[in-house]
């Protein structure tokens, strides 16, 4: 009998042992499973992020797959619900927490049906030849698979038509004030010779281990398809545009004039900072931040002694030639120099650095003049492409040299290259944290670190400083115009004069700016929120650390769990803080 009790009793630890392990394992498999389905529907991501294996196919835009994803969501979020949480591991409470809140987030944004307006002034089908930047084109393979991409493009035109149709049957509709600045992007791809073609200018510089005759075979693949696929499919889509779609537009901007459009916007607005404010309370943090920052602006112009207005001196900034460059080939040099100044004091403000580098590249000349000043593309997952900070060089006379140091801090160096580098080389992380992200940490990681310019060494000239700060009220005023023209019925023109009022930025900037935040509701929030987050989470951990504050420390900790919605940071960082006081 004695040893039945024991094998019983030893079933019986193995059958325990199973039930703890078993939600550790099934929540697993759903990350993967979950993970693996968004690489198959998101096939330019998968590329972008160095996975070859869907390098020869676009994502299926068709209304019936849309459907089927929102199911599949749904299916997702079944098994995710089955689990319980209490079972797993606090990193993988969180990494449950995490998952859910993207699951809810996608599943609750179907109902405002916002894919049916597939493409804004900022890109979209028409400007489908951009993705060749973002993805790996060093083999014959790799060339051929994007050559089947290049045939298909047909197809992706068809689908974002009928989207666009079902869009105008349904009333959703974007603003024709930003459909207006489109033709001419549908226009660049209207070649008579396929050599001129934009989708032909990865075909120029083939790499060398290619051999020739196989890049002569390449090109004329190439030519081919343009002829006979690309640039047919284009017309089409032109001929729509330009007939029905365009002439369809909503004359409004708000999105609180689409169906159900003031919901819409409190959704964005939640999705975007993480938080539970209102608009109505964003706005008036915006008007509140705008003054403040007001205020030390002007001390900078009493120290200038200028003689005049506060409107008078951003007229003298955008104007006086002494601010800008000449050439292109002058503000590209300027660009790379900054960069390199910055990056040999990264070491006085952080312990862990990425071990991806990135480089810099001028925004493509097609979509120039319709998009913001700087950009910046993380890097592939597999080491493969460095990231990219993409500057403006579309007419450098309006390109002011006092914000570039502030700008470049942002993009790059210590902002969006150094946060998500670091991110996707957190290797003990899932896949959905490592190379995603909430925008309210991202952007406001970018915010906050103009602030490090200071300890950098820039800003040293009353300009640069002011620049600083223009770009900070840029963040503030956006809080404004952005809830003011989505919930509070401004005008596009109201936005502009008060931007205009604010800020130093030039009026081609400006105007793109207003007309970005008209195209994407609720992005522009996130910026400020996040940004004053994290100086709340500095100051009390200065102010609680006192001579013992270690701004390495700090910063490693900040960045170390990867982008986090701001109440999870707010917890994580306490935790940090109690941590220090502890070992102290």
């Amino acid at each position: 009998m004695s040893v039945v009790r024991t094998v019983v009793a030893t079933l019986l630890i193995l059958i325990g042992n199973l039930s703890i392990a078993a939600p550790t394992d099934e929540f697993a498999v759903l990350l993967k499973d979950a993970w693996e389905w968004q690489l198959r529907e998101n096939p330019v991501m998968a590329s972008s992020l160095g996975d070859r294996r869907y390098n020869d196919r676009w994502s299926d835009s068709s209304l019936q797959n849309i459907e089927a994803q929102q199911q599949q969501q749904r299916d997702f979020m079944r098994r995710l619900l089955a689990i319980d949480p209490t079972q797993l591991d606090s990193a993988n409470q969180l990494n449950y927490e995490l998952f859910r809140r993207d699951l809810m987030t996608e599943i609750e944004g179907f109902q405002f049906r916002n894919y049916l307006m597939p493409i804004s002034q900022r890109g979209g089908v028409q400007t489908l030849d951009s993705v060749a930047e973002r993805i790996r084109l060093t083999t014959v393979g790799d060339v051929e698979d994007w050559l089947k991409r290049m045939a298909a493009i047909d197809q992706v035109i068809a689908q974002t038509m009928a989207l666009q149709e079902e869009g105008r049957k349904r009333g959703y509709m974007p603003p024709k004030v930003l459909m207006d600045r489109v033709p001419d992007q549908i226009a660049a791809q209207l070649v008579e010779n396929a050599e001129d073609s934009p989708f032909y200018g990865a075909f120029k510089n083939l790499p060398d281990n290619i051999p020739p005759a196989e890049q002569e075979r390449l090109r004329a693949a190439a030519k081919k398809i343009i002829d006979s696929s690309i640039v047919p499919a284009y017309r089409d889509f032109a001929r729509y545009f330009s007939e029905t779609y365009l002439p369809a537009s909503r004359a409004s901007i708000g999105a609180s004039e689409l169906p159900d459009g003031k919901a819409f916007y409190e959704y964005r607005t939640r999705v975007y900072t993480t938080t539970p404010m209102t608009p109505d309370e964003i706005h008036r943090l915006g008007l509140s931040e705008v003054k403040r920052i007001r205020g030390e602006m002007q001390l900078i112009i009493d120290d200038l002694e200028f003689a005049g207005s506060f409107t008078d001196f951003l007229e003298f900034l955008r104007n006086d030639p002494q601010f800008y460059y000449e050439t292109p080939e002058e503000l590209f040099d300027a660009y790379l120099a900054i960069c390199k100044r910055i990056d040999p004091e990264l070491v006085k403000l952080f312990g862990v650095l990425p071990r991806m580098p990135y480089g810099l590249r001028p925004i493509p000349d097609n979509i120039a003049p319709d998009t913001t000043t700087a950009y910046y593309n993380q890097p592939a997952a597999d080491g493969s492409r460095a990231g990219y900070y993409y500057v403006n060089l579309y007419k450098p006379e309006v390109r002011p040299k006092y914000e570039m140091e502030v700008l470049s801090v942002h993009e790059a160096m210590p902002g969006h290259h150094l946060q998500i580098a670091l991110q996707m080389e957190l290797g003990d992380m899932p896949e959905f944290r490592r190379f995603s992200g909430f925008t309210a940490f991202t952007e406001g990681w970018g915010l906050y670190s103009e602030s490090l310019g200071y300890d950098l060494g820039l800003y040293k000239d009353p300009y640069s400083r002011f620049g600083a700060l223009t770009y900070e009220m840029w963040r503030a005023v956006r809080l404004v115009v952005d809830t003011g023209m989505h919930y509070k019925g401004w005008t596009r023109q109201q936005a502009i004069d008060f931007f205009k009022e604010n800020a130093a930025k030039t009026e081609l900037d400006i105007i793109n700016e207003i007309d970005r935040y008209i195209g994407w509701p609720g992005q522009a929030l996130a910026y400020k929120i996040g940004q004053l987050k994290m100086l709340e989470l500095r100051r009390t951990a200065e102010q609680t650390l006192g001579d013992a504050f270690d701004i390495r420390a700090f910063h490693d900790a900040l960045l170390g769990g990867g982008a986090l919605p701001l109440e999870v940071l707010e917890t994580r960082m306490h935790r940090w803080l109690a941590g220090q006081i502890t070992v102290d």
